[in-house]
Parts: C-alpha cells; sequence; structure tokens
C-alpha cells in the first residue's frame, strides 16, 4: 500500500521500475507467510512468479528499455503529483469502505484492500501519464493486485490461475516493450500524444 502513494509522486522512470522490483520481493514474502499449506512445487513457482520474474527479469527488461529510449522521467503528466497523492488515498479510502460493506468470512480484509486498492491504482496509473512505458508499468500494478487478491480471497495459490497471470505479464510486456522500441526509433519520444501520428 505503501509502494502505491510513493509511486502516485515519483516521476524518474526508473523509480518506477524499483518499486515495481520492491512489490515483487513484498509479495513473496507475504505469500510465503500467509499460506497454510506451501508444498515444494507450490513455493518454487511462486519464488520464480514473484523473486525471478517479478523483481528480475521484467525490472532489467524495463531499465532496457529505458535506457535504449533515453527516458529519464514521466515530463509532464496530465495531473500534478499533489493531485495524484490525492486520487490515491481517494482510491484506499473507497476500498476501505468497499471491503466494510462486504460480509465474507473467507475473505481477508487486509488484502481485498490492498489488492483493490492496487488494481483501481493501476487503471488510474494508466489513464494518468503520458508515457507508454508508464501504461506498462500501471499493467504491471493491476497483475500484482490480481496476484494478492488470490490471497484475499481463499489463502490458497492455484498453479493454473498464476500460470495465466505470469504469461499474461510476459505477453503484455514483450509485446509493448517491443512497440515502445519501434515508436522510439521512428520518433525518439515515448509520449502517447505520438500515437496520433501513426498511419498504415
Amino acid at each position: 500500500m505503501i509502494s502505491l502513494f510513493y509511486m502516485s509522486i515519483v516521476n524518474r522512470m526508473r523509480g518506477y521500475v524499483k518499486i515495481l522490483a520492491a512489490q515483487g520481493v513484498i509479495m513473496f514474502f507475504v505469500a510465503l507467510l500467509q499460506l497454510n499449506e506451501v508444498n515444494v512445487l507450490n513455493l518454487v513457482w511462486i519464488l520464480i512468479e514473484t523473486i525471478v520474474f517479478k523483481s528480475i527479469v521484467v525490472p532489467y527488461f524495463l531499465f532496457r528499455i529505458i535506457k535504449r529510449n533515453n527516458i529519464t522521467r514521466e515530463a509532464e503528466p496530465f495531473l500534478p503529483y499533489f493531485a495524484s497523492l490525492l486520487i490515491t488515498t481517494a482510491i484506499v479510502v473507497v476500498t476501505i469502505l468497499l471491503a466494510g460493506a462486504v460480509s465474507d468470512t473467507y475473505l481477508d480484509k487486509m488484502f481485498f484492500v490492498v489488492a483493490l486498492s492496487s488494481i483501481f491504482f493501476g487503471l488510474y496509473f494508466i489513464a494518468s501519464r503520458r508515457k507508454l512505458l508508464s501504461h506498462v508499468m500501471g499493467y504491471i500494478v493491476i497483475e500484482n493486485g490480481v496476484f494478492i487478491l488470490s490471497l484475499a480471497v481463499g489463502n490458497e495459490m492455484p498453479l493454473l490461475v498464476n500460470l495465466g497471470v505470469l504469461l499474461d505479464i510476459f505477453a503484455s510486456v514483450l509485446i509493448l516493450g517491443i512497440f515502445v522500441n519501434k515508436i522510439g526509433d521512428v520518433f525518439k519520444d515515448t509520449d502517447v500524444d505520438n500515437l496520433t501520428e501513426l498511419k498504415d
């Protein structure tokens, strides 16, 4: 939750990537501590999904895109950072109210709040940033929210669900990374406004 607030006010791309890497490490330890029954296969899968993929592979890939396109910061976001912080706070408050309205004994309210906050924040982050790479990062935040949501609804980590999430992240980062590289080659800038200039 704290990482979402921090992400709302940071303007450097490398700062975004470091936050995403930290979220991967946090998710691993949270899953490790909260799961009731963890077999070796499940533990290895969680390790691969969080530490290896979310904290090492994806950040490395994003750092390469940042370096290749010479992107230093999120220039001129649609909203000032103070307004972004207020909106993030409103998102968290609304999700707390939503969690309080849900009466389910099998639902972990704390994880539910964090999961919904991450999903809604990811959507807001995509809508409020100009850089294409920021949209990729917002999408990864949404995927992290889905990961936490699987902890909230049953304290289990179904292998097939996590496999789907992992493949979804891999495909999105790969495709959008190639797209960002091509946009950088043509426009020398990765602002979403440049998409209006694309032609067949």
